[in-house]
């Protein structure tokens, strides 16, 4: 697995709120927005952070794993296909890593992916998303 971070994906229980701080109130800029979903800022290149609907994230979680629970953040990784998503699931089990839930299509946008967690609790989701990609400078595409 290259060692690098595409997406930090926080829960929030009122996403409403968090839009108001974020893009009202900082001046942010979304790169995406899907009320009631999900709200994107690109923070960095190569680095988005997400504020996720809790219930919704909590559910996405549970899906593949009776115990998963949400600690309130996700790490997010994407990879080129979806065979690099089962292959990097993989790796995390032989690493001593936990399969939350296993490699799968998903519910937004297209999305295949898994999640995992590593021995201390740390949450990652491993993805393939057709419509979004990393440009050569490192920043993430969404689209």
């Amino acid at each position: 697995m290259d060692q690098r971070l595409h997406f930090l994906t926080l829960a929030t229980a009122d996403l409403d709120a968090a839009r108001a701080f974020y893009r009202d109130g900082l001046g942010w800029t979304p790169l995406m927005d899907v009320p009631g979903e999900i709200i994107f800022f690109q923070i960095a290149p190569g680095l988005v952070l997400g504020f996720f609907d809790a219930e919704k994230i909590d559910r996405d979680l549970l899906r593949g794993h009776a115990t998963a629970g949400v600690s309130g953040v996700t790490l997010s990784h994407n990879v080129a296909d979806r065979d690099a998503v089962v292959a990097t699931l993989d790796a995390f089990e032989k690493a001593g890593g936990t399969i939350l839930k296993p490699a799968q299509q998903g519910d937004f946008g297209g999305v295949f992916h898994g999640h995992a967690a590593d021995p201390n609790g740390v949450i990652w989701e491993i993805a393939h998303n057709p419509g979004w990609r990393v440009a050569d400078d490192g920043a993430v595409v969404l689209g």
